[in-house]
């Protein structure tokens, strides 16, 4: 079995760790969340769904796809010309950028329930932002949330009443340190599809909250009415539904994965998928809920430069267009059955999640799952793949594309049933050590 080089990118993250505290800006972009030791860490050049490294070796990417901002691919050149001619006109000025009107209208054009847009640069400063503007419209405090919503301080609080409350919402072992500690109990989790818990902690805190804040979707569809009650209780109560379409907006449909679900919420807020890969996020709301955001102080240089803002409304132009989000799904598809067939084939149980944009698998046996993952990983990384436990979808990919990597597939579960079938263990074969899972210190 031929073994990994390591080459200039592990060296480079090496160099990172001694000088970024946690090797990375991104948590999901650790090579420890991948394959530690082993992994290319940085890339010279990304271009469809191809990545190359700082050693000059292709790969495809059939994993996150930029973590899921890139819905077109890398490098889109109609995207990039938009970029490099707003760069060309001035990114920046003292006067203001007319796109950032431009897109304004396209947002509320494709959410006719809204009258206002505010914009941030991230998802997680976005959702802060959110947080504000409806805690200032209604004078209150405590936000109810479901879902994973970023790093700040609004909702890492919740691990202040309850160390554990984060958990199963996203992330496991998430100590709220540096988080005031008067924030506690101003933000409650509840969990999808438990109606219930969501009824009962409305019922415990009438009249004292703020806002719903939860993703319309991620890994399941909604059961029994599940958003249905949800908005009835919120329109009832006066409080502010808020949607995080960070991750599934623009998967399901051009904007928030509610308009194919039905539900209207107050506001809504995007990045990722609407910008394909350029620093934007967008809070979008009913007017008289927007008009909040003038009574409190947001502002900030960068939100006002040009060229993010050039590139979403080519980015979300071409989305329409060429109706992506029937090729994500389409792929999606695809890349979920192959899963499970390869996984019937070679005698593995396997759990298969996720909408079909944004898939994710777990292999099931007498290891830990992540030993598996990282076997995968590794595997998969020998034949030139960027590879996960996840697939998320791209315009760029292509039918063919998906049938040589389920191919591959195939070949690592082989693999892995026949360890099992020797009664050998599986992390025997990896070639470092076994990948991290959530949130963890580095040293």
């Amino acid at each position: 079995m031929e073994k990994i080089a390591t080459g200039k990118g592990q060296k480079l993250y090496q160099e990172a760790k001694k000088v970024i505290p946690g090797g990375t800006q991104l948590l999901s972009k650790r090579p420890e969340m991948f394959l530690p030791d082993l992994w290319p860490a940085y890339y010279s050049k990304a271009k469809g769904c191809k990545i190359w490294d700082l050693d000059g070796r292709e790969y495809i990417d059939v994993s996150y796809m930029g973590i899921g901002s890139n819905v077109l691919g890398y490098a889109n050149e109609e995207v990039d010309a938009a970029a490099k001619e707003a760069i060309d006109n001035g990114g920046m000025s003292t006067l203001n950028a007319p796109e950032e009107v431009y897109l304004a209208q396209e947002l509320i054009k494709l959410h006719p329930w809204a009258g206002g847009v505010r914009y941030a640069k991230a998802g997680g400063e976005a959702m802060a932002l959110a947080s504000r503007i409806a805690r200032a419209y209604t004078k209150k405090d405590i936000i109810l949330f479901c879902g994973y919503h970023g790093w700040h301080d609004w909702y890492l609080a919740a691990n202040l009443a309850n160390k554990n409350a984060l958990n199963d919402q996203h992330i496991a072992g998430l100590d709220p340190l540096g988080v005031p500690s008067g924030l506690a109990g101003t933000n409650l989790p509840f969990h999808y599809n438990c109606i219930e818990e969501f009824q009962a902690l409305m019922k415990k805190h009438e009249g004292k909250i703020a806002a719903v804040v939860m993703e319309p979707i991620r890994n399941d569809y909604p059961e029994n009415g599940f958003l249905e009650e949800i908005r009835k209780e919120t329109e009832k109560a006066g409080v502010v539904l808020i949607f995080d379409e960070i991750t599934a907006g623009f998967r399901l449909c051009a904007g928030g994965s509610h308009k194919v679900l039905g539900i209207e919420p107050d506001m809504a807020v995007f990045a990722k998928g609407m910008t394909n890969g350029y620093p934007l996020s967008a809070i979008v709301g009913r007017k008289e809920v927007m008009e909040a955001s003038q009574g409190t102080f947001i502002s900030s240089t960068f939100y006002t430069e040009r060229i993010a803002f050039a590139a979403t409304l080519k980015n979300i132009e071409l989305y329409q267009r060429y109706r992506v989000w029937e090729k994500q799904e389409e792929y999606g598809a695809i890349v979920q059955k192959g899963w499970r067939e390869k996984a019937e084939k070679n005698g593995l149980d396997i759990e298969i999640g996720g909408i079909y944009p944004l898939s994710h698998f777990s292999i099931v046996g007498k290891e830990n799952s992540l030993v598996y993952k990282t076997f995968f990983v590794q595997e998969m990384l020998k034949q030139g793949y960027i590879a996960s436990n996840a697939f998320y979808t791209t315009y760029a990919h292509s039918a063919e594309i998906i049938k040589e990597y389920l191919e591959h597939v195939d070949e690592v579960f082989q693999m892995i049933s026949e360890i099992n079938s020797r009664n050998e263990i599986v992390e025997s074969y990896l070639e470092g050590p076994v990948c991290h899972n959530g949130f963890g210190r580095l040293n």
